[in-house]
């Protein structure tokens, strides 16, 4: 039991993970479903709470239909407060030297056992605009993309849709120009 629990708080190495994740493409496509993501459980939330003296023609569907994804979610929000929470690695996070500059160039000290930047997660103007602004284009970009990353690159890619090959390319490189053009920029 105790090698177990020791297994729980260690990374998972890729040949484990990565299996794991594909494994869901074939369990989706044996279920009967064909997309697999997050970002359309906020309209199926929407259609669940949708007052029936205000209706809007989006939010007309069956949302019973996708229960599983509402169940996926939460699922998922559990793992990451087990993951995050209980199973917490309790040492610092290793980073390499390169990292470490980087973060040192962009003014932020280096994480002492979190991997959020303390001077990014006080509470400010600018710090909430920020994350608030972050946040609107990433679901601008979700939604106009037609689904988010885990919907296109697992299930879309491997369902060989073209649409989904689009997005992924969209999606890398514009994490790639944020990450290398644009975050140093605004986090100076």
């Amino acid at each position: 039991m105790n090698t177990l629990i020791e297994a729980l708080y260690a990374p998972w190495p890729w040949y484990v993970a990565g299996p794991l994740i594909g494994l869901m493409v074939p369990l989706m496509l044996f279920i009967g479903n064909r997309s697999f993501g997050i970002s359309n459980n906020l309209r199926h939330l929407c259609a669940i709470t949708q007052p029936r003296q205000v209706e809007v023609d989006f939010f007309k569907y069956d949302w019973k239909e996708h229960t599983w994804s509402l169940v996926f979610v939460i699922g998922t929000a559990l793992g990451g407060f087990l993951a995050g929470v209980v199973f917490a690695n309790p040492h610092p996070v290793a980073l390499s030297a390169a990292a470490l500059a980087m973060i040192h160039s962009w003014g932020f000290a280096a994480p002492s056992g979190n991997l959020v930047p303390v001077e990014l997660f006080t509470p400010s103007v600018r710090n909430l605009t920020f994350l608030f602004a972050a946040g609107v284009l990433v679901g601008f970009g979700t939604r106009y993309a037609g689904g988010c990353t885990s919907g296109h690159a697992i299930t879309g890619l491997s369902t060989l849709q073209l649409a989904s090959v689009y997005a992924v390319i969209g999606i890398f490189t514009g994490g790639l120009i944020s990450s290398w053009l644009l975050a140093p920029q605004l986090l100076q």
